[in-house]
């Protein structure tokens, strides 16, 4: 009797432990699967259309991916990389590298170009007058006051025969570098966000697309003067040293260089913003 009961309960033992061994193992499946992993927040600093609608456009993507995108809209074009620097996002998309490069060496952070999504065209428009040969001497231009939009405003009335600069100095131009200005143009410099306010106090502005469509204006259809095609400015998505390699910014990227997104700038900002990808 002894033997049989003996018998008896090992056998149940070796019942139960099979049982507990498969619960485990559905444990793990479970844990493994991927409606099981934990969602991650991205949080992403922007500012203005089209942008932010890039943004919108891909959130469902990376939903499938299992990333929230929290986009994040500041409200002016220093928050963005102060915020990125400081930790408070992860990535921003507002800004061109050399913009990016000029707040690294004012502030000794380590922002890093993820990858380039859109080509801005560059303008200059003007409320007054029709074309550049209407200008009257010693007219007022308003440009970016931030040193690398300064330089690049210079370059481009360079190409077009407004000015010349000194031999050399590109991108990095300020008016100090002016050598010929036979016209006597002044340039006063206003900050990004205010120069479509200043379009009636002065006689022409610079700006990119995105300020200036809002007023109605196209680089093709309205600008005096225009960037050329080999501009280094392209609209890029910014990450830090520390984070740019993560899984979750690089499934950013590529959702933000998709075909979706190249369709969307075709279809919606054709005459303005030209995607930078293929």
């Amino acid at each position: 009797m002894n033997k049989k009961f003996t018998l008896l309960m090992l056998t149940l033992l070796l019942v139960l432990a099979g049982c507990g061994q498969q619960a485990t193992k559905d444990e793990a499946a479970e844990s493994t699967s991927p409606q099981a992993k934990e969602e991650v927040t991205l949080k992403v600093a922007t500012l203005i259309p089209p942008m932010t609608e890039v943004l919108e456009l891909v959130k469902p993507m990376l939903k499938e991916e299992g990333i929230n995108l929290d986009i994040q809209i500041l409200s002016d074009n220093v928050q963005p990389n102060n915020a990125l620097a400081h930790k408070e996002v992860d990535a921003n998309f507002f800004q061109h590298v050399p913009y990016m490069e000029e707040y690294n060496a004012n502030n000794g952070s380590e922002l890093v170009p993820v990858t380039p999504i859109y080509n801005a065209v560059f303008g200059a428009y003007s409320k007054k007058y029709k074309t550049i040969e209407e200008f009257p001497d010693g007219a007022t231009i308003a440009i970016p006051n931030d040193p690398s939009n300064i330089g690049r405003s210079l370059v481009m009335f360079e190409k077009n025969g407004l000015i010349k600069l000194k031999e050399g100095v590109g991108i990095k131009a300020t008016q100090a570098d002016i050598v010929e200005n036979p016209h006597q143009y002044k340039f006063t410099e206003v900050d990004l966000l205010m120069l479509a306010r200043t379009l009636d106090d002065v006689d022409m502005v610079a700006m990119t697309p995105a300020y200036a469509k809002p007023l109605g204006l196209t680089p093709k259809k309205d600008g005096l003067v225009t960037e050329g095609n080999d501009s280094d400015f392209t609209i890029t998505l910014v990450a830090r040293k520390d984070n740019v390699d993560s899984e979750p910014i690089q499934k950013l990227a590529k959702a933000m260089t998709s075909p979706e997104v190249k369709k969307f700038f075709e279809e919606n900002y054709s005459e303005i913003a030209l995607p930078a990808f293929e």
